[in-house]
């Protein structure tokens, strides 16, 4: 397998990380994160027209770019090098990833088009008050009512949900447990009985909503994919999601190490600059294997993915790409955090340095979709499997 980018994929990476270092400096992410929304709509309106990311592997009939999962885990390294403040994780990497496995040409024409066109935005909403990754995390409930389906339960951890148009949810079918009875369903943002709140969490740069469903009812042609079948897809979904989180995880790594090295040249301590004294060295060498490993896994782990995506399920190939990716990325950013905090050394948490973002960014991320305890744990049943 190949894992140089190709001329077009350097070109979009390149483009990506210039366009960033301008629009999401410092100034912006904090202004961001202190917004109600958790983004600039100007800077998502701009992304959307000018960059048209939103669109990266969205197949062209439907207004796409039809590129791949390389591309945009291209992207996804550059906005966590920046911190990018936008609801492009969750539209593109939770929603437009279920959407292409689960839903119908019909809906696909309704929903993607929306989306390439910049007036919708969409998220994913699958597990419970307690979390989890596995199907059992699936705690809201659906039932059938004539021609109607009704929605209770509650939904956490759902990034951009506040804000996001089009809410995918997962239900099972009441009576039902693990991977049994789940289905999928899309449902507009201001549809009656759902209610939303911001959920505080660690991270400040990324927005997290809880959201209530109270005899919630949508149609038959909400539903994305086949009554209670929906777990198989939706894993594959999480799968893909996965990935780019960890591609933007080892973006984030990459800054660390970055801004640390340009630091400890900067500052002196006993009339030489830090950057010479061997523990520092050693400490930063450490750092740059860290990413050098991550982003091996991260573009092996892409390149699964466009292959699951274009020749056929590779479930187990997928899982086990995704997984490996996630839990690697996950030690290694927190790992490269606590390390550049060292570095820095009393300044590295203090609010005028970028590093507590980074910290924060690094622990909150590590919990998404599966903590790396999880994704070995899973990796051992694939290999036994």
């Amino acid at each position: 397998m190949d894992f140089v980018f190709t001329e077009e994929q350097q070109m979009i990476r390149d483009t990506a990380e210039s366009f960033l270092a301008e629009v999401s400096t410092s100034e912006a992410v904090r202004k961001a994160m202190a917004s109600d929304t958790g983004f600039d709509d100007a800077l998502w309106q701009q992304i959307c027209a000018e960059m048209y990311w939103q669109a990266i592997h969205i197949p062209e009939e439907f207004g796409g770019m039809g590129l791949g999962c390389v591309e945009l885990v291209a992207m996804m390294e550059q906005m966590g090098r920046y911190l990018l403040c936008a609801p492009f994780y969750s539209t593109v990497c939770l929603g437009v990833n279920t959407l292409l496995l689960a839903a119908s040409e019909e809906q696909k024409a309704n929903y993607l088009t929306a989306i390439c066109e910049g007036s919708l935005t969409a998220t994913l909403a699958y597990c419970g008050p307690r979390g989890g990754r596995s199907a059992d995390a699936i705690t809201a409930k659906y039932r059938e009512d004539g021609d109607s389906i009704v929605i209770n339960g509650e939904s956490s951890f759902v990034v951009d949900g506040m804000t996001a148009g089009l809410i995918l949810v997962a239900a099972r079918a009441e009576g039902s447990s693990g991977e049994e009875g789940v289905s999928l369903f899309a449902v507009p943002a201001d549809t009656a009985g759902l209610e939303r709140k911001n959920l505080p969490t660690l991270d400040q740069t990324r927005k997290m909503a809880a959201l209530s469903f109270s005899e919630l009812k949508i149609f038959a042609e909400n539903r994305l994919g086949d009554a209670g079948n929906g777990w198989p897809v939706l894993d594959k979904a999480l799968d893909l999601a996965t990935i780019a989180l960890a591609a933007e995880q080892m973006g984030g790594s990459q800054q660390l190490l970055d801004s640390t090295v340009d630091y400890t040249k900067e500052r002196v301590q006993f009339n030489r600059p830090i950057a010479s004294f061997q523990s520092i060295k050693h400490k930063a060498a450490d750092m740059m294997l860290r990413v050098e490993a991550a982003r091996s896994a991260v573009y092996y782990a892409a390149c699964v993915a466009d292959e699951a995506l274009q020749n056929g399920p590779l479930a187990n190939e997928l899982a086990e790409a995704a997984s490996i990716a996630k839990a690697y990325c996950s030690e290694a950013y927190f790992k490269n955090a606590g390390e550049s905090m060292q570095m820095h050394g009393g300044v590295g948490f203090t609010w005028e340095y970028d590093v507590h973002l980074y910290f924060k960014r690094a622990k909150g991320s590590e919990h998404m979709l599966g903590n790396p305890s999880w994704h070995r744990e899973r990796l051992a049943g694939v290999v036994l499997d």
